[in-house]
């Protein structure tokens, strides 16, 4: 409840004065709560806009997808057909490309890439596995020559493949610790073509051939693989595409200043729409 107002009449100067200076922050305060509420509607009212912006994007989305859909299953439009197909391949060359962006020049190739990425799937359990043990180049303690006892392992797994199989590559190093002075020995790590990388060189060779010798495109691959019970994301190997290119770099360059000394030049002038994304990339990088 409110303070009742004291009787003016019997108060004195000073009193009137402090009476209109505690009035006065009184207000203040009540001003000063009311501009706090105020913004907190306003912060309020920017969060429902931006919600509801972003929902009346995702339906316009699903409405195109679902426009899309019934073109393709009412009517059987192969031209329309063909279309999707383009529009996968354009979408599977600019993933590519930015993860060739993304991964740096050649040195930096072996660096981690923070980009998002799809979740990773266990290794399916009935694929082969070829065990591969990386032992100390040394069996004995670099330190004081003592004998070496086992007492653990790192393990990483690689995917891997063959023509026509896959496998899975479990790379173990096994941890030495001297029976003295405790100190532990272990075979470093195997490089890999990618950082943290899953896929092994045959895996990214199989995939580049496949994708530019073959023209099957990734979505493809992607459908193919799960046949066999290995779920690949398609933008995961898009991201394999990117990062292998930014390791081929160098024979690229080399091919390319063998292409261009010739004095005679033959190219292809198919009008295809990939070939738009794929310029795009050449052009900022050279």
């Amino acid at each position: 409840m409110r303070a009742p107002l004291p009787d003016l009449d019997v108060l004195d100067i000073e009193a009137l004065k402090a009476l209109i200076l505690s009035q006065h922050e009184e207000k203040q305060r009540r001003l000063e709560e009311l501009d706090r509420q105020r913004a907190a509607l306003d912060q309020r009212r920017t969060q429902y806009q931006d919600e509801l912006r972003e929902r009346s994007e995702r339906i316009e989305h699903l409405r195109l997808v679902e426009k899309l859909r019934r073109m393709l299953f009412g009517r059987k439009s192969e031209k329309l057909s063909i279309q999707i197909d383009q529009l996968e391949l354009q979408l599977e060359e600019m993933e590519a490309i930015y993860a060739a962006l993304a991964s740096g020049p050649v040195g930096d190739a072996q660096t981690d890439n923070t980009g998002a990425k799809p979740a990773r799937k266990p290794l399916p359990e009935h694929l082969p596995r070829q065990i591969v043990t990386h032992e100390p180049k040394r069996q004995c303690c670099p330190e004081c020559g003592s004998d070496l006892r086992h007492f653990g392992e790192d393990v990483s797994q690689q995917l891997d493949y063959v023509p026509e199989s896959f496998r899975v590559i479990r790379h173990v190093r096994p941890k030495l610790a001297c029976s003295k002075c405790e100190t532990v020995v272990e075979a470093p790590a195997p490089s890999r073509p990618i950082a943290r990388g899953l896929a092994a060189p045959g895996l990214l060779a199989h995939v580049l051939v496949s994708k530019y010798a073959d023209h099957c495109p990734l979505y493809r691959q992607a459908e193919i693989y799960a046949r066999q019970g290995v779920e690949l994301d398609r933008s995961t190997l898009a991201g394999w595409v990117g990062a292998t290119s930014e390791l081929l770099t160098p024979l690229v360059d080399a091919l390319r200043r063998h292409v261009l000394g010739a004095t005679k030049l033959h190219a292809d002038d198919t009008p295809v729409p990939v070939h738009a994304s794929r310029n795009s990339f050449y052009k900022a990088r050279y």
